[in-house]
């Protein structure tokens, strides 16, 4: 074994580690001496989000030390940028071990003299966001790896607004958490008594807020029996999302029993992900059964949903995030103004990967609409800029998030399901379902569809031709792609635009970010974006055309799934 990492090991055999952790370690030298490299290799990193990595000992995995070491300079950051007294809230969702970590940063941020609100058992994602603001805390985290596998857990650190970290604060906070050397520089305990755990109280109000999201309830009322089948798979989403379907009026709902009790196992599934049809198939099968009106799940921690509605054969399919985004975009825009509550400074946000119909939705109502980097943070931070100026409605991701009303800052799969039963309900009484009505959009805005892959570069050696990859595109972009000129090239690293065509520049006005894109002349888009945490690029495209009748969507559908192929095939991806 390398030098360096027996080191490493060394320490937590002789260090201050409990005794169930020194035999894990003695027994992976024995039967396992390259898991063992792997668990001490590296620290696992504090990244922008926070942590996340395998469960286990050693320095590159998520357990008590990791995590303890990762609050003491959490801790350390909020005190500095809080001198008159710091509060936190902290969550955690139905993983393995995720109660264990929550208890243990709730003992470490005690044991530093900060106020904890500890949730009694699990919850959603959400509702700590919800938590922060309305206890008017600090800081928050939560326990949670989203959607990842069983082996997975992680630790997400959020601000004062109940956003998850911007600048300067994480690049801050991970400075902070890189000076705790050792487990002897934490604080283990000694404030248990700063700890109040906190639950009904919080769900009330949670559940009073998203029922304020509601839009129709006369149209609810009529169709209080609308057919619903919901599927938390194994995680947080049973804790509320049933009482608040019934809060909104919907009597009907059956809950996929296979995958209703919070299981860190997550046995039915390999990934607890509602975006792959596998984790839906149990639900989809009910949904069949029962010959539904919509299919809901949501991942572990209740902060991404899927859909599934019937199309116009009567067969199942699950819609995508963009089709997701584009359903609940455009309900809220047009319902705010037949409502007559539609305000002239409302405005909506997205990601720059997301689909451009939104953007043409917005216009067509008149309402402002912002492209932000990826992730709900972003989101959180151009509200935060706006707040006073401009009226925030909704906004979303094309990875299965949405973010209704200004009350929480993290994307909420909770008030995402209730609005899209809404919404089922809405298009039942006008007399078509929500797939039926996501044509009619396509014959008003443009048919536009997106398709994403992912490429995987293994080995040591993955990162660096990902990077090559990257430079070549900067370097020697196309001029051409499936020919059609490439009008607009957009470098967020460098912060800059171009048309190659007439060699016009401009500033883009987005913190820095590693993602390129090509706009062609017909109005395709192809974003490249490596992944900053494994050797992973991944490429996002999206293609349109017009609709003119909902009777040739298949026929349409067809070409453009061919033009997407083209423009793959071109690539040489």
């Amino acid at each position: 074994m390398d030098a360096a990492i027996q080191s490493k090991v060394d320490v937590w055999l002789n260090g201050n580690f409990d005794e169930a952790t020194k035999e894990e370690i003695k027994k992976l030298q024995q039967d396992n001496p390259s898991e063992l490299a792997d668990a001490f290799y590296k620290n696992l990193e504090f990244g922008t989000g926070g942590l996340r990595g395998l469960m286990g000992v050693g320095t590159n995995r998520m357990n008590k030390y990791t995590v303890g070491m990762a609050t003491q300079g959490y801790a350390n950051y909020l005190k500095q940028c809080f001198p008159g007294g710091v509060s936190v809230a902290i969550a955690h969702d139905s993983r393995n071990n995720s109660r264990f970590f929550a208890e243990t940063t709730a003992n470490v941020f005690a044991a530093n003299g900060v106020k904890v609100y500890l949730f009694e058992a699990l919850r959603p994602t959400p509702e700590l966001s919800f938590a922060i603001r309305t206890l008017k805390c600090q800081g928050g985290v939560v326990c949670t790896a989203s959607h990842n596998p069983k082996e997975y857990n992680g630790y997400k650190a959020y601000w004062d607004d109940g956003s998850q970290l911007v600048p300067p604060h994480d690049k801050n906070v991970i400075k902070e958490v890189d000076k705790i050397a050792s487990v002897d520089d934490v604080k283990w305990s000694g404030g248990e008594s700063r700890i109040t755990i906190i639950g009904k109280e919080l769900d009330e109000q949670y559940m009073e807020m998203v029922k304020g999201l509601s839009v129709y309830p006369e149209v609810i009322a009529k169709h209080k029996d609308l057919k619903i089948v919901y599927t938390p798979i194994h995680g947080t989403g049973i804790t509320l999302l049933p009482q608040v379907l019934k809060n909104f009026g919907f009597y009907n709902v059956h809950i996929v029993k296979e995958q209703a009790v919070p299981d860190g196992n997550f046995p039915t599934v390999a990934y607890p992900n509602p975006e792959e049809s596998e984790a839906m198939s149990f639900g989809l099968k009910l949904a069949e059964e029962l010959d539904a009106d919509i299919l809901c799940g949501t991942d572990p921690d209740a902060d991404r949903l899927a859909i599934g509605v019937k199309d116009s054969n009567g067969q199942w399919v699950l819609m995508n995030g963009n089709q997701t985004a584009v359903l609940a975009f455009n309900y809220l825009m047009e319902a705010r103004k037949t409502k007559g509550i539609a305000k002239p400074n409302d405005m909506v946000i997205t990601t720059i990967v997301t689909t451009p119909m939104i953007d043409a939705i917005a216009k067509g109502n008149g309402v402002g609409c912002y492209r932000v980097l990826t992730g709900f943070k972003w989101i959180a931070e151009l509200i935060r800029q706006k707040e006073g100026k401009e009226n925030y409605i909704i906004g979303g991701e094309e990875s299965f998030g949405l973010m209704i009303g200004d009350k929480i800052r993290d994307k909420d799969g909770i008030s995402a399901v209730a609005l899209l039963c809404e919404m089922a309900a809405y298009e039942k009484e006008k007399g078509r379902s929500l797939y039926e009505k996501m044509i009619d959009l396509y014959v008003q805005y443009g048919f536009y569809k997106e398709h994403l892959i992912s490429i995987t570069k293994k080995g040591m050696d993955g990162q660096q031709q990902i990077a090559a990859m990257m430079e070549s595109y900067r370097n020697n972009p196309p001029k051409t792609i499936n020919d059609s000129l490439v009008v607009k090239l957009l470098d967020y690293e460098l912060q800059k635009g171009s048309n190659p065509q007439t060699g016009q520049e401009w500033k883009i006005e987005l913190p820095k970010s590693n993602v390129l894109q090509f706009i062609l002349a017909d109005g395709s888009s192809i974003s490249a974006r490596p992944s900053g945490t494994e050797p992973k690029i991944k490429f996002y495209f999206s293609v349109n055309t017009k609709l003119n009748t909902a009777a040739e969507f298949d026929k349409v559908n067809k070409e453009l799934d061919e033009k997407i192929k083209a423009v793959i095939t071109d690539m040489k991806l």
